[in-house]
Formats: structure tokens, sequence, C-alpha cells
């Protein structure tokens, strides 16, 4: 039974406020803190920020608030039933996109309702979600933020996220894996393009001296040629008056598909998160036809939301989703997108945000739900590495049970 919920303004990883939530139940405390996106699509779920002078106006004092007393009063005395709390917290907030009451309000709670569950269960979360919401399990792969760029990083280059995607036997061999990548990357860009040059961005990627897009996979084909891509784009956010602002040159969407067949011809990618605008369905559609062999991933154009995400399987516009359960406001919305995204046999990439905390949720998160892939930046900055060794520990976790 829930005897109280407390909420309070903590800062993430950019240095803003967010959301903690702590759930106090029979089985004692359970807190969880809401992570936040700097490149944000325009249909997420809302969170809300308090205006003003106080952090530039991103306090969360109003979704702090709304916790403590809206939330709490109506779930004082409620069972721990994540479904049920998760339906009276939609209806409570009646609006569409959670902006009444605040999707950073509202997550916390959620998340902290999922886990309390999974305690009174006593098992771990992961085995609470794959045995109670029919899912298979599975450790994901990592895809390791190496190099920033966008609205990430404040560098040169359009393009967002450059992810690296081992493909090893093991979690702990993808892992180490990254982490030499890193050091060599490191040592690379200090040789060619000088310290100034090995700052790092939001997500612990590097932000060198490069103004041009493809001069960053030659980069990262010096470093290992073989290592598979994932590209996030980030379109929509250089995306204007019907163009595309790319590395400094306009481009239409027909140029846009031509550039990426191109890359795709030259190095080892294996995935295009958003590489057009976040509603253009249609031209989705044409890059897929375009590219039928590797991830098209909508994570802007779907927002792990299952309307939009039906919508792009009517128009074949993608085979693989971004799943941040920031974007849809609940855990029970999210294993919902997770669950349709699977019968129409896609793949999934559970995702951290730019704006994290050092919450690990995501981790159980994704092996609950069997995802394929998991981003959660690279492999350094504490608030990225609490996930990826929560999955080591997860690892050996199932590998005691087998034995």
């Amino acid at each position: 039974m829930i005897k109280d919920i407390k909420a309070r303004e903590i800062i993430d990883s950019r240095g803003n406020p967010t959301v903690e939530v702590s759930l106090f139940t029979n089985q004692g405390k359970t807190t969880s803190s809401v992570p936040s996106g700097a490149s944000t699509g325009s249909f997420e779920a809302k969170e809300i920020r308090d205006g003003g002078e106080r952090f530039g106006g991103k306090g969360v004092l109003e979704a702090v608030s709304n916790v403590n007393n809206k939330i709490s009063s109506a779930l004082k005395g409620e069972d721990l039933d994540p479904l049920k709390i998760d339906k009276i917290l939609i209806d409570l907030d009646g609006t569409k996109d959670k902006s009444n009451l605040g999707a950073n309000a509202i997550l916390g709670v959620s998340m902290s309702v999922f886990r309390a569950t999974a305690k009174k269960n006593n098992i771990s979360f992961y085995d609470y979600i794959s045995a109670n919401f029919d899912f298979e399990q599975k450790i994901p792969v990592p895809c390791f933020n190496i190099i920033n760029g966008g609205v990430h990083s404040g560098g040169g280059v359009s393009f967002q996220e450059f992810m690296v995607v081992p493909e090893k036997d093991s979690f702990s061999e993808n892992l180490r894996f990254a982490v030499e990548f890193y050091k060599k990357l490191k040592q690379k860009i200090l040789l060619k393009y000088g310290a100034n040059s090995v700052n790092i961005g939001d997500e612990g990627g590097f932000v060198p001296d490069i103004k041009k897009t493809e001069d960053v996979f030659n980069l990262l084909k010096e470093v290992d040629s073989s290592a598979s891509l994932i590209v996030d784009v980030a379109s929509t956010e250089f995306y204007k008056e019907e163009k595309y602002l790319l590395d400094s040159d306009l481009k239409n969407k027909e140029e846009m598909i031509v550039f990426y067949k191109d890359l795709r011809e030259r190095f080892p990618i294996i995935g295009f998160e958003d590489p057009l605008m976040e509603d253009d369905f249609t031209g989705w559609g044409e890059l897929k036809k375009e590219l039928p062999d590797i991830l098209i991933i909508g994570d802007d154009l779907l927002t792990t939301n299952t309307k939009r995400i039906q919508k792009a399987e009517e128009s074949n516009s993608c085979n693989a989703m971004i799943l941040k359960i920031n974007q849809i406001g609940t855990v029970s919305e999210a294993l919902q997108s997770a669950k349709t995204a699977q019968e129409l046999q896609w793949k999934i990439i559970v995702s951290h945000r730019s704006g994290e905390t050092n919450d690990d949720f995501i981790a159980d998160f994704a092996v609950g739900i069997g995802a394929d892939y998991i981003k959660s930046g690279a492999p350094a900055r504490g608030e990225r590495v609490a996930k990826y060794n929560r999955l080591l520990e997860i690892e050996d976790e199932k590998k005691q049970q087998e034995k």
C-alpha cells in the first residue's frame, strides 16, 4: 500500500533541475529520478518548467508541488497496482500530452510504483517486467555515443550522435571494446585536431573541431574500419523552411536521401535515426525503400507513442524505434509502445536523454522488455556509466542463475 509520496528538485547532468520522487510503502522507500532531453520531438509528453529568473526559468518546483499535493492525495492508500495507478495519473492529468501535471511529475511516480511493486514481489525489476507483461528477456547491444554534434555539443557538425555498436558475444566484451575504441579515438583526435578537440558534449562523446559530417566518419574509420555505426541525425533540429541546413549546405529531401545512400556505401553504418524531419512520414518511407537493408529508426517521428508507431507502419516509414520513457510519460504506456513495436517486428533501442541522472532504471527496463539495443551515451561520465555498470551487474546475475 502507498503510505506517502515525496518529490524534490535535484540537478541533472546538464546542470538543470529535474524531479526526484520517493515512494513510501509497507516495503520501505523507492526513489526514481526523471531525465530531460535537449533535442525533443514536438509530439512528446510535456514536462513542466517554472519560468522566471530562478534557474533561468528551468526550475521544476511546480512539478514537485503537483507530486506532493495533487498526486500524493490521489494515491495515498492505494494498493501497488502499477497499471491502475498509471491510469489514475493519466486521468488526474486529463490532457493528451500530460501538460497539466507535467510528464516530469507523473513519470517519477510511475517509475517508483513499478520499482516498489517488484520489490514487494521480492524480484528484480527486469524479472518483474518480463514475467508480468509477457516479454522475453535479453541483454541489449549497447550503442555508444563517442562523438557528439548538433545541440548536444556546440560543435561544427550537424548530426547529433555518432555511435559505435560493438557486436561481441557478451555485454562485458561490448563494453570493453567501446572503452578501448573511445581511448584510441581520443588519441587520434589529439594528434589530428589538438587538445581543444577532446572536450566532451552532453552525452560524454568528444567534440572535435570538425565541420564536415563525412570527416567524422573518416576519423572513426581510421580508429577501426570494421566497427558498426548508428547515427542519430536529429534532422528536425537543422530543418528550416523546408530545407536541411547540413554543415552549412542547404539540401532538400531528395538530396538528403542521396547523401545517406552515399554514406551507407562508404562507411559501416547499420542505422540512421531521425534522418528526416519529425512529421515527414512519406519522406521516411521513400528513404526506407532506398535503404532497405539497414535500420531506419524513429525517435522524434514516433515519440514512444503507439498511435504514431502505427502511422509509421502504415506508411512503411520505419523498421526500428527509439524508446524513451519520458517521451510518453508513464511506464505502462512505454510498455505498450514496446509491445506494439515487437508485434510489428521492429527493432527497439531503449534510450537515455541528454539531461540524465544516475538513475539506472532504463537498464533493467531494456533487459525486461528484451530490447535489441540500448544507448546511454559514451563509456564515460557517471550518469552514462551508471546504466552500463548496471547492465554488467545484470549479466553477472543471469550467469549465476544459469549455473
